[in-house]
């Protein structure tokens, strides 16, 4: 019998098609988001900032709210990255109470956007307001400071990735959230046992 070996296991090949590597997101914690927000004085951006941040919202998603979506509780998202024919987010009620406030102050009709700024505009004001403390941050840096302190504060994992970050699968949710450092986990240890 003729000894046979895998083309595939050669150096060239194998360099070729690497595995790529899990790419680490810079967690940002709760005092630099508070932080950011404190120091955000326009209102407009201010309600941008802590909707990416308390919310877990997309900036995207955040950029196509329209007063309609304002509920209660909750905001609704329509037309929603997943495909569904809408998804529920829920915020703190005095976002939605500032926000209701907002859409009055502005005189903003019912189906008109609430921010009506571009995608590059608000890419560009959540920069500025990350240099306000000498960080560099993206929109979904925010979003992913919502998932990471909601599972920090003892939030059950389904939770954060059915309800604050809507995903479909649990495996999506696990790369959003970052790794312990270990002062981090000391303190939880402490916390738990100490």
């Amino acid at each position: 019998m003729p000894a046979l070996t895998n083309p595939c296991n050669t150096s060239v090949i194998k360099k070729i098609f690497k595995r790529p590597h899990a790419i680490q997101w810079q967690i940002v914690d709760k005092e630099t988001v508070d932080e950011i927000i404190f120091r955000t004085m326009n209102s407009r951006n201010r309600l941008i900032l802590e909707l990416m941040a308390r919310g877990g919202m997309r900036i995207g998603e955040v950029l196509n709210l329209k007063p309609c979506d304002i509920q209660e509780r909750s905001l609704t998202i329509q037309n929603p990255k997943s495909g569904r024919t809408g998804e529920t987010v829920y915020v703190p009620r005095k976002i939605l109470v500032r926000l209701n406030d907002y859409v009055k102050a502005k005189n903003i009709v019912l189906t008109d956007r609430i921010f009506p700024i571009s995608y590059v505009a608000a890419w560009s004001m959540v920069k500025k307001a990350g240099k306000l403390v000498d960080i560099e941050l993206r929109p979904h840096d925010l979003r992913r400071h919502a998932a990471t302190y909601a599972s920090r504060s003892g939030t059950p994992i389904e939770i954060v990735s059915k309800v604050i970050l809507r995903h479909a699968d649990l495996s999506t949710t696990q790369r959003y959230l970052g790794k312990v450092n270990d002062s981090e986990a000391i303190r939880w240890i402490e916390t738990l046992y100490g």
